[in-house]
């Protein structure tokens, strides 16, 4: 770190993420911004998502009461992709014409073939995410995905299961995102767990919380698991929280069924969404900011070891409001922070 930067000080309208001075070789945490949210069928914005935490992270004071000072290993913030983003509005304009006819039709080879348009850029997504993340894994250093939506994930978590064979993926999100091809897009966002079980051996287990928004298919998906998928239905939770269960033995519970390495992927709809209204498919209910943060603390106290994380679907408020980019800089901060005071233990 460079001996003039001083933590306590305003952060610079260019400074880096968090506003921290280092290079991502001189990090040891690299963050891959992916601003891609092809397949979103409901809300849009997600691909600001990266901008926004950037922009809101200087607001952001770095020492934190949980973790001290996760900033002395060095946080960058990779440049966005401008061929990501060509990709991006590629396949969203491909995907709207899929979108807008309620999927595909096999009577209708236009939409077919617009799906798999739309298939192919976001192969393509995923390979840049996986190489990307796969080179500063070999590094050495710990690696966090920005998205974008929640399909931006696979080849992170890819690249991530490959290197810690076995590893379990801790899920919060408002949604099972188990469905198959959902609307004829195979890399749908609403499809990425359902790909990850399904295509990366190297996941041993899921486990979600706060899920309360599925389909009756995702839901068999769970069922013939045989346990490798295990999910905490919001619901659920927040009855036995009404039964007097304390919140931190919910979560020992839900920890319990993942193994030494675990991968974060958070959606940030798994929270109440007064905490992110603009994200782009919000469901009443959800986790409070502190009920989260709860979890990852949780993750170090049992022993386990934080690999690497996403933070997805944080869109910015079109008008201008920074809401949803503080509250979703503020969680990747923690997440952060405890993923390295994992490593420490």
């Amino acid at each position: 770190m460079a001996t003039h930067f001083d933590p306590g000080a305003a952060a610079g309208a260019d400074s880096g993420i968090f506003g921290l001075p280092h290079a991502p070789e001189e990090a040891h945490v690299v963050l891959v911004p992916v601003p891609f949210e092809a397949t979103t069928s409901y809300g849009g914005g997600t691909s600001e998502g990266p901008a926004a935490v950037l922009q809101a992270s200087r607001q952001v004071d770095l020492f934190d009461v949980e973790t001290g000072r996760p900033y002395e290993r060095g946080i960058a913030l990779l440049p966005e992709s401008e061929e990501l983003r060509a990709w991006n509005t590629r396949a969203k304009a491909r995907a709207q014409v899929v979108i807008e006819a309620g999927g595909v039709n096999p009577s209708q080879p236009e939409l077919q073939a617009a799906a798999d348009d739309v298939n192919q850029l976001c192969e393509k997504m995923n390979d840049t995410v996986y190489r990307t993340t796969k080179h500063w894994l070999e590094q050495g250093k710990r690696v966090g995905a920005v998205g974008g939506d929640h399909s931006i994930s696979y080849g992170i978590i890819q690249a991530h299961a490959e290197k810690y064979p076995g590893m379990g993926v801790l899920h919060l999100d408002a949604h099972a995102d188990l469905r198959n091809a959902y609307e004829g897009f195979t890399w749908s966002h609403a499809s990425i767990m359902y790909n990850v079980v399904k295509r990366i051996p190297g996941v041993k287990s899921l486990v979600q919380v706060s899920v309360r928004d599925m389909s009756e298919e995702e839901n068999q998906v769970i069922q013939d698991s045989q346990g490798r998928i295990r999910s905490y239905f919001d619901a659920t939770l927040q009855q036995r929280r009404f039964d007097g269960v304390p919140w931190n033995r919910q979560v020992d519970e839900i920890i319990s069924h993942l193994p030494e390495h675990v991968y974060l992927s958070f959606d940030i709809d798994g929270l109440d969404p007064v905490l992110c209204p603009h994200t782009g498919t919000p469901v009443p209910g959800g986790l409070s900011f502190p009920e989260a943060i709860a979890l990852l603390s949780g993750v170090v106290r049992s022993g386990r070891t934080i690999v690497g994380f996403d933070l997805t679907e944080v869109a910015p408020d079109p008008e201008g409001g920074e809401w949803d980019g503080n509250v979703g800089a503020r969680l990747l901060y923690k997440m952060i922070g405890w993923m390295l005071k994992s490593q420490r233990a």
